[in-house]
C-alpha cells in the first residue's frame, strides 16, 4: 500500500482568511479562543503577536490586526473540501485531526505514477488556498507523522524498513497521547520515538496508557489501522460566514469564490461538470437600507391615507417586506468544471443585482451535476471548441447585460428583404451544440454546412435610401455606380398591402465598397422612400 497524507498547519486561519474582503485578507491576521490567540499568520508573528498572548496585548502590539473567532465548524467544512479534492483521485480517503489520507497504491498507474499524481493533485489543492505539507508512507499513520514533522520538506518513505528508520528520529510530541503526556516524557529523557521504543512497553502501557503505544504500532505497520472513509454527498451545500456584515457586491464575491472553490472539488470527485448552481444571500434582518427605510416610512402613511389605491398599498407592503434571502441562480448553456469561468459568469451576475440589505452569509448549493468525459486538450482548434467558445461568450454577455439584451439573427421565409430576418434572445445551449444548425421546436442551431457565398448583404438599411441620377444610372456620393450584378427580381407582399416590385443590383462605389440598390418597377408601396434608385444594403 502507498498512502499519502495532506497536513494542513493553518486551516484555521486560512479558513477565516476566505470570509475577508480584499481589503481585510492584506491585513495582519489572528484567531482567538478564550480571549487568547491561538494562531497568527507570517505578517503578524513578524509584528511579535504569538499564540498565547492576551488579545489586549496583541492589539496593543498591532492595532489593525484583523481578529477572527476560532469556528471547528468552518474549519471541518474546510477540510472536507480538500477531501473532496483528494477523491477525484482515489475512492481510499479518511480525515485526520489536522489533514487527509489518502491510500492511492491502485491509482498509481492511470496517473502516470507518483508524481504526475502529486503534481494534478496540488493543482486541485491550489484553488482552495492552503498551504498543504505531504508525505508518502506504507502506513497511513506513518505518512501523517512525517507530514506534520516534515514541515520544510516532503519526506517519501518508499518502504516500511525506511518509514521505520525515519520515524526513529522523530519527535514524541508527534503522537497524539505524547503530545499530551510531553512535559512528563521531556523529564523522563524521551525525546524521540527511538527513546520510547527502547523502554519496557509494560511499564509505558501503564503509565501512559495503551494508546501511545498503540499509534506507534501503526505508524510502524506493526497494527492494523482502522479508517472511516469520506462518501461523497449526492448534493453540495456550504455555507460561509462573512466576517463583516457586507454592502457591496465586492465584498460578497470575496466569499463567493471560495464557496465555489469548494464546489469545484466536489463536482471534480464525481467526474462531472456542474450544469446549475444557486448562491444564496442571507441579509441581516435588522438592518435596511435606506431606500427599504424609506418603503416602510411610506407604508405607515399609506395606511393613514384613506384615497390610497390597492395597487400602490400592495408595491407599498412589497417594499415594506423586503426579502433576506437573495437567490442567484446560475444555469450554464453548456456544463462545465472551469472555476475561472463560473466565478466570471457569477461575478457579472453579482455585479447587476442590488442587494436588499447588508449580507451576513453565503451559501452555495448544487444537485445539477453532469457525467461527462474530461475534455479533450487538442492541438489545433476544432468546430467543438469553436461552438464552445461562442457559447461561453453569450453565457458571458447574458450575465453582463441580460438575456433579453443578447439577441441574434433568424432568417424567415420571405423574399422582401427587409422583412426577412427577424430578432430573438441568443440561447448559448443551442449555439454551443456540436452538430450544427438544424430547425427544431421552434429554435434554431448553428450549421455544420459550408454556408452559401452571399448574394445579399448582411447590413440592410431600416428605410431604402433614395439615390440620383445621372443619364439614368445611380449616384453615390457624387459618383456614379457600376453595375456588377443583376437584376434580382422581387415582386412581393400583394396579399398584406406591402407590395414589393423591385429589380436589385449588386454594384461598385467609387472607393470600391460594395452596395445593394434596387429600382422600383411598379408604382411606389407604401413602403418605399421615393421614385428610380435606391440604397437599401452594404456588404461587409
Amino acid at each position: 500500500m502507498l498512502w499519502i497524507a495532506l497536513h494542513l498547519p493553518a486551516l484555521s486561519l486560512e479558513s477565516f482568511v476566505a470570509t475577508l474582503d480584499n481589503t481585510q485578507s492584506t491585513r495582519p491576521a489572528a484567531l482567538l479562543e478564550a480571549h487568547h490567540i491561538v494562531q497568527a499568520d507570517a505578517a503578524a508573528q513578524a509584528l511579535g503577536v504569538r499564540p498565547g498572548m492576551k488579545r489586549a496585548t496583541a492589539l496593543a502590539l498591532v492595532p489593525d490586526l484583523v481578529l477572527g473567532q476560532a469556528d471547528a465548524l468552518r474549519d471541518a467544512q474546510a477540510l472536507l473540501a480538500v477531501a473532496h479534492a483528494a477523491l477525484a483521485f482515489t475512492p481510499a480517503v479518511a480525515l485526520d485531526a489536522l489533514g487527509v489520507r489518502l491510500e492511492v497504491q491502485s491509482s498509481l498507474r492511470y496517473f502516470g505514477g507518483l508524481p504526475a499524481l502529486m503534481q494534478r493533485l496540488q493543482a486541485a489543492l491550489q484553488p482552495l488556498g492552503h498551504a498543504v505539507q505531504w508525505a508518502t508512507a506504507p502506513t497511513a499513520m506513518g505518512a501523517a507523522l512525517l507530514a506534520r514533522w516534515r514541515a520544510d520538506s516532503r519526506a517519501t518513505a518508499p518502504s516500511l524498513p525506511a518509514l521505520r528508520d525515519m520515524l526513529d528520529a522523530a519527535p514524541v510530541w508527534l503522537l497524539g497521547p505524547g503530545r499530551e503526556h510531553w512535559q512528563a516524557l521531556q523529564g523522563m529523557g524521551l525525546r524521540t520515538l527511538a527513546d520510547l521504543r527502547a523502554l519496557p512497553r509494560s511499564g509505558l502501557a501503564r503509565r501512559f496508557g495503551p494508546e501511545l503505544l498503540l499509534d506507534l504500532d501503526r505508524a510502524r505497520g506493526d497494527a492494523p489501522e482502522p479508517h472511516t472513509w469520506v462518501l461523497l454527498p449526492t448534493r453540495f451545500e456550504q455555507r460561509l460566514e462573512l466576517y463583516t456584515r457586507a454592502d457591496r457586491s465586492e465584498q460578497v464575491i470575496a466569499g463567493a469564490r471560495i464557496l465555489l472553490a469548494r464546489l469545484v472539488a466536489w463536482a471534480q470527485a464525481q467526474h462531472g461538470r456542474i450544469a446549475h448552481f444557486t448562491l444564496r444571500m442571507h441579509h441581516e434582518r435588522h438592518r435596511r437600507h435606506r431606500e427599504v427605510d424609506a418603503a416602510v416610512a411610506g407604508a405607515v402613511d399609506a395606511a393613514a391615507a384613506p384615497a390610497t389605491s390597492p395597487a400602490d398599498a400592495t408595491a407599498v407592503a412589497a417594499a415594506a417586506t423586503a426579502p433576506w434571502l437573495t437567490p442567484l441562480d446560475i444555469a450554464l448553456a453548456l456544463p462545465a468544471i472551469d472555476l475561472a469561468h463560473l466565478q466570471m459568469l457569477l461575478v457579472e451576475r453579482l455585479e447587476r443585482t442590488p442587494m436588499a440589505a447588508p449580507t451576513l452569509e453565503l451559501s452555495l448549493l448544487c444537485d445539477a451535476v453532469v457525467p461527462g468525459e474530461a475534455p479533450n486538450a487538442e492541438l489545433f482548434p476544432t468546430r467543438a471548441s469553436a461552438q464552445a467558445g461562442l457559447a461561453r461568450l453569450i453565457e458571458r454577455l447574458q450575465a453582463r447585460l441580460g438575456r433579453e439584451q443578447v439577441r441574434c439573427i433568424e432568417p424567415v421565409a420571405e423574399h422582401r428583404p427587409e422583412r426577412a430576418t427577424r430578432w430573438h434572445p441568443a440561447d448559448a445551449a443551442l449555439a454551443g451544440r456540436q452538430g450544427g444548425q438544424r430547425r427544431a421546436a421552434g429554435a434554431a442551431v448553428f450549421a455544420d454546412a459550408t454556408p452559401p457565398l452571399l448574394t445579399r448583404p448582411v447590413w440592410l438599411w431600416p428605410q431604402a435610401q433614395p439615390l440620383h441620377e445621372r443619364g439614368s444610372h445611380p449616384v453615390l456620393d457624387g459618383r456614379p455606380l457600376q453595375l456588377l450584378a443583376g437584376p434580382e427580381r422581387i415582386e412581393s407582399g400583394w396579399w398584406d398591402g406591402a407590395l414589393a416590385a423591385r429589380d436589385y443590383f449588386i454594384a461598385a462605389a467609387a472607393d470600391g465598397a460594395l452596395v445593394w440598390i434596387y429600382r422600383a418597377r411598379l408604382p411606389l408601396a407604401p413602403d418605399d422612400a421615393g421614385e428610380g434608385w435606391f440604397l437599401h444594403g452594404r456588404f461587409a
